[in-house]
């Protein structure tokens, strides 16, 4: 096979030195991949942006593969040091250990190598320390740069495209985003000569389901609405919450806490009394080793199942090891436990103790495992292999797997919609459930990649479709300067050059564009007002004039019922002031309608003064200003007694007797003040 791709006559437009870059893969390139390569042998920096999964890596690893033919170095950064650590053995087995070195913070191997993975982080630190390992250096990939709008670490990656000498020709590799030309734009402005290439057809098509009960359901029907029986189970579901919600929930209240976060359109609306009841009986949402039984039956392993914890990934593999279900052959059972022996070779007893070694060897030849940050680099590698080769069929994973690390599957589960983000639980954002389910669909072995969303109580299948159908989320800067960037921005190129890299940041390139754009609507408004106001002419008097005068006469009024009001509140104030006790007065008002007794004066606090009187209902409460329609006058009068004390029911009850006596002699309500007549001039 080899042979033949040697063999193939060379494209008048295409290098030779990537004719022999392409003779080193089994596959013919994409027209986005050729672009960027023949972007890169002109001599320019290029940015791709393509859905997870499409081989935008490759252009990354020409990059490596031209530096080496100039005789220049090439960095490779990535966000997590899982990719890191990925990558390194990729270049390894491609160049040689003595070729490629890794740099992640921890980890120092072969740092002078020509070719050097690092953590992005890494590069920024080299940049402020004025590295010597910067001297050489012709080439720089970002992969996953669409990690720049990340909050906590974005500006990072702008950091690092602003410090990179002019002569270093940048690879920019993106996720898919609405917004790549405007980056793109961004990127030829600050480093220049940047072409933008943009591919957004998957290698392999994706379907999306929904998974409740023991079913697995389309999200879409054929007319690419949303299933209608998703949209029915929504309903039944919230009708048997409202029904559940009526019935008594005991002395203590319980039952009320929901069991999950964000808006609730993913699920969490159900509460914690709901989920216990129905997760015995009936519950659309299916459990995990129900999961992996139908994803089983019907044809789709091997899977991913995303879950957002490191504890809930060992968890699971547990729960599934506890339920006896056995996913591998024979054959495959006996070759996991050889990938495991070599693999874990070098661990002692007491380390495999430590490790839940025997628990671990258990649950991969029963084809399952975990694969997160916090299992040691042995562990992961071990599954790594297992799963690429195809042996394992069901890891539990957290969302860093879905972070260029290669390993694909037919499947990917997310049992939640919802995630931790370092300040609250918020629903994922389209970017991340595209990123994520990037990893579904094998290139060369499926035909059709699957992506499937467990039910969760609350769960609204339209606000879910809305996620997976959206494709068009921007790229935004988090760039926000801080003392510790300043510093070394300072101490390293000076205060000029350092006030100038700030001012050439994405955010300030998008703050300035959204400027313009503003600058440019309010012009269009301006003259659109204009054109209007030179069209409105009339035969009776300018028409400018009257809605001036209409103007001014909705001012004069609104300035009218504000001193109204005030009128209106100072006569009230004034009338509780001069309140007695026993006076008996007919109250107007929402809060206190009806007859009321003074009890005790009240003197002028922040909020006016504040009379002690007791309502019809017998109750003793203080009488503010906002709690009456209308100032209140004495019409009778009622004994309150000099010693009365409003702590004693006795004393309560004794003038509740008078106070209900006398108003039962009263037979005429009184009416309420009368409002002040509209002002003479106004009318």
């Amino acid at each position: 096979m080899s042979d033949e791709r040697t063999s193939r006559p060379r494209s008048p437009g295409r290098s030779e030195r990537l004719d022999a870059f392409m003779a080193g893969y089994d596959f013919d390139f994409d027209p986005f991949q050729l672009e960027a390569c023949a972007a890169l042998d002109a001599g320019h920096g290029v940015l791709v942006a393509a859905p997870t999964g499409s081989g935008k890596t490759v252009v990354g690893e020409y990059a490596c593969h031209a530096a080496l033919a100039e005789g220049r170095r090439c960095f490779y950064t990535t966000p997590i040091k899982a990719l890191s650590n990925q990558k390194y053995h990729d270049l390894v087995a491609r160049h040689g250990a003595g070729s490629v070195g890794l740099l992640t913070g921890d980890v120092s191997v072969n740092g002078d190598a020509p070719l050097v993975v690092m953590t992005t982080e890494v590069l920024r630190n080299m940049l402020y320390a004025d590295s010597r390992s910067l001297d050489a250096l012709g080439h720089v990939v970002l992969d996953e740069v669409h990690y720049l709008s990340d909050r906590f670490r974005g500006a990072v990656w702008e950091e690092v495209i602003l410090g990179l000498a002019p002569s270093v020709q940048i690879v920019s590799l993106s996720a898919t985003v609405s917004n790549a030309e405007e980056f793109g734009q961004w990127l030829d402005t600050v480093r220049g000569h940047v072409d933008v290439i943009v591919w957004e057809r998957r290698p392999v098509p994706l379907q999306q389901h929904v998974m409740a009960g023991r079913e697995i359901h389309d999200l879409f029907d054929g007319d690419h609405r949303v299933n209608p029986r998703l949209v029915q189970l929504a309903r039944d579901e919230a009708r048997q919450m409202r029904d559940d919600s009526r019935r008594p929930r005991g002395r203590s209240g319980r039952g009320r806490r929901r069991v999950a976060y964000g808006s609730g359109r993913f699920g969490g609306g159900a509460s914690g009394e709901y989920v216990a009841r129905h997760s015995r009986r009936g519950s659309p949402t299916p459990s995990r080793s129900a999961v992996v039984v139908a994803l089983q039956r019907a044809g789709l392993l091997p899977a991913i199942c995303f879950v957002f914890s490191r504890s809930g990934c060992d968890a699971a593999v547990r729960q599934l090891v506890r339920s006896g279900i056995r996913l591998t052959s024979r054959e495959e059972a006996a070759e996991l436990e050889r990938i495991a022996r070599r693999r874990g070779a070098g661990l002692d007893g007491d380390d495999r103790r430590a490790l839940g070694w025997d628990g671990f060897v258990e649950a991969l030849r029963r084809g399952v495992a975990a694969h997160h940050a916090g299992l040691l680099p042995v562990l992961k590698e071990i599954v790594e292999e297992a799963f690429t080769r195809g042996l394992l069929k069901v890891v539990f994973a957290t969302e860093t797997l879905a972070l260029g690390i290669n390993m694909p599957a037919r499947t990917v589960v997310l049992e939640r919609l919802v995630k931790y983000n370092g300040q609250t639980h918020a629903d994922i954002t389209p970017g991340e459930y595209t990123q994520l389910t990037g990893r579904a669909g094998r290139r060369g072995i499926d035909t059709q990649g699957h992506a499937v969303v467990l039910w969760q109580p609350g769960m609204d299948p339209r606000a879910v479709a809305g996620l997976a159908s959206t494709r068009t989320y921007p790229l935004r800067s988090s760039f926000a300067p801080n003392y510790n960037m300043a510093v070394n921005l300072v101490h390293g190129v000076g205060r000029a050059r350092a006030r100038a890299l700030l001012e050439q940041s994405f955010a300030q390139f998008q703050t300035d564009r959204r400027v313009v754009e503003l600058s440019r609507r309010d012009d269009d408004v301006t003259e659109q007002i204009g054109r209007a106001w030179a069209e409105a002419a009339c035969d009776r008097g300018d028409i400018a004039e009257y809605a001036r005068m209409r103007e001014r006469v909705g001012g004069l009024e609104k300035e009218i019922s504000r001193t109204r009001r005030r009128d209106r509140r100072a006569e009230i104030d004034d009338s509780l002031e001069r309140l007695a006790p026993g006076d008996l007065c007919w109250s107007h008002g929402e809060r206190h309608d009806g007859w009321i007794l003074v009890v005790a004066p009240g003197g002028r606090g922040p909020d006016g003064p504040g009379p002690l009187v007791m309502t019809a209902g017998h109750r003793l409460v203080r009488l503010r200003a906002r709690d009456v329609a209308a100032p209140l006058v004495a019409t009778s009068r009622v004994r309150v007694p000099r010693r009365f004390n409003r702590h004693s029911a006795a004393d309560r009850r004794a003038l509740a007797r008078s106070f209900d006596a006398r108003t039962a002699e009263l037979d005429e309500r009184p009416r309420a003040a009368s409002a002040p007549r509209p002002d003479a001039e106004l009318t």
